[in-house]
């Protein structure tokens, strides 16, 4: 299949990009420069500009493309960023799938578990209800709405709501890395609140998942089927190590840093399960957290 991507520059979206072509499908990059190059097609939310003749060539879509969410520190302006460049993005993708004569009849479109809001033990299928007590919440619910164009089109359209992608290469994972090496590490306020994670491998697994199988629609939830809790996390983090990781950090110490984004994407407690995920078939690469740091860390003997 060709396979338009949106995002595809991102730390999702390149090993996206390998995957597709590792498994024989031709792949489209949706992007902003003038002119778009090889294997590549203009478009610019912004504006509203897409270029409709190449996307007609694909039979899918996977549409990660949004402003970082952990890049910076959350202000006004920048919290309008991420969600704009959510909502109209996806917009011009769901509104341009709609109208065209053929082209991509599949739109795989990323969301964030982070719907849901702050739940506490709740356990989380695709079937809770989002929140809205959280800036994020509201995004992910406004980011899935912008996709109705396309459904009332007769698309069929797939929502992978993404959590914590573990990966050495960069996200949490790799921030943590420094300070849980040198044995400075530890958990985060209380370490009772629930995260959601998955690896990397099987993020653009269940990506490539919704985009193939033709009865995958609606909500998926890309998160282990073993949720954990942040002081288990720390703590399996620094078994994996072999080192301790008896240094809590206060609360008020991210807070300082990184303001609301601290309270949403560390201290939110959402234990997502991905109970559709696993009923449509996918099978998981990393189902429990120890193992999956053990194999992507390259520790694979027990310290």
């Amino acid at each position: 299949m060709r396979i338009a991507v949106t995002g595809s520059s991102g730390l999702v979206g390149s090993d996206l990009l390998i995957a597709l072509r590792e498994g024989g499908h031709d792949v489209l990059r949706m992007v902003r420069a003038k002119p778009a190059g090889r294997g590549a097609a203009y478009w610019n939310p912004d504006t509203g500009e897409i270029d409709t003749t190449a996307l007609a060539e694909c039979g899918a879509v996977i549409h990660l493309a949004g402003a970082n969410i952990g890049e910076k520190r959350w202000t006004e302006a920048r919290k309008r960023d991420i969600l704009e460049s959510r909502t109209k993005g996806t917009g011009l993708i769901a509104e341009t799938l709609a109208k065209l004569d053929g082209g991509p009849r599949t739109l795989v479109s990323m969301s964030g578990v982070h719907i849901y809001g702050d739940r506490g033990d709740e356990p989380l299928t695709e079937d809770a209800a989002p929140g809205s007590d959280l800036f994020m919440a509201r995004v992910a619910t406004a980011w899935e709405a912008a996709t109705a164009p396309a459904e009332a089109g007769g698309i069929r359209v797939a929502h992978v709501r993404g959590a914590v992608s573990i990966t050495p290469k960069g996200s949490t994972l790799a921030r943590m890395l420094p300070l849980f090496r040198l044995g400075l590490g530890g958990r985060l306020g209380s370490g009772r609140q629930w995260w959601a994670w998955t690896s990397l491998d099987d993020m653009i697994g269940i990506l490539i998942h919704a985009a193939l199988d033709p009865d995958v629609r609606g909500p998926l939830n890309a998160v282990a089927p073993n949720p954990v809790t942040n002081a288990e996390f720390t703590r399996i983090l620094a078994k994996v190590l072999g080192r301790p990781a008896v240094l809590p950090v206060p609360s008020f110490g991210p807070r300082l840093v990184f303001g609301d984004l601290a309270d949403e994407l560390i201290y939110a407690s959402i234990r997502a399960i991905p109970e559709r995920t696993l009923a449509s078939g996918y099978t998981f690469i990393h189902a429990d957290l120890e193992s999956a740091l053990r194999d992507l860390l390259g520790r694979r003997d027990a310290a």
